[in-house]
């Protein structure tokens, strides 16, 4: 090797520093801590729904909880998963928990078409909104931490990893807020709870790509 070759080397590793590797388990924990930091802030400051704070569940707070939860962790190992590419990975793993949280807007509109007044009281309409606006800003609190995350590592689909990013943090944001919120209708839960996802999943489409150059 030449003397001009060995000094090239030498100035390209001089700055070099180890780096920690991104680890499936540290990733997955962090963004849980977020999911616990937001559920307290909702449980310690808005307060615990009465019903659960009795130990009485609802079938639709059960399943509809229980479903974002699902998605909520699903589409966060998929992006923790997505920093670090390798040949062979798949990331279709959240399609299925995707698809099966999917079914609460058909149930819901389905129950919309079977009752014979469709309208909504203003009371009703504040609360839907409220709900809405919640959850995705709890939902920040988990995409910052999924986006510090893919900064760390080579995501090679920005546009998807935003995406899931988004689905990611707007599960987790109204699976958090349904611990206050009382209302049990499904069309509420169906549509609204589901509007939560669906707008942070736009949100991180459009919002994480150009954060995640490199």
């Amino acid at each position: 090797m030449s003397r001009g070759t060995e000094n090239l080397i030498a100035e390209l590793v001089e700055d070099l520093a180890p780096v920690r590797p991104l680890r499936l388990s540290r990733g997955v924990a962090l963004a849980l801590g977020g999911l616990t930091a937001i559920v307290a802030f909702v449980v310690g400051l808005l307060g615990l729904r009465q019903d659960v704070r009795l130990g009485h569940f609802d079938p639709v707070f059960l399943l509809g909880s229980g479903l974002f939860l699902l998605l909520g962790l699903a589409a966060t190992v998929t992006v923790i998963v997505m920093s670090r590419p390798q040949v062979g990975n798949d990331h279709s793993g959240w399609a299925w928990a995707g698809a099966t949280t999917a079914l609460l807007p058909v149930a819901a509109t389905i129950s919309l078409l079977g009752k014979s007044s469709v309208g909504r009281s203003p009371t009703a309409l504040e609360h839907d909104i409220d709900c809405l606006l919640a959850g995705t800003g709890l939902g920040f609190v988990v995409l910052a931490i999924l986006v510090w995350w893919l900064r760390r590592g080579a995501p090679t689909s920005p546009e998807r990893a935003g995406l899931l990013a988004g689905v990611a943090a707007g599960s987790f944001g109204i699976f958090a807020f349904s611990l206050h919120c009382a209302i049990n209708d499904i069309v509420h839960v169906g549509l609204w709870h589901w509007a939560v996802v669906a707008l942070s999943a736009a949100i991180g489409r459009l919002a994480v790509p150009p954060l995640l150059h490199w």
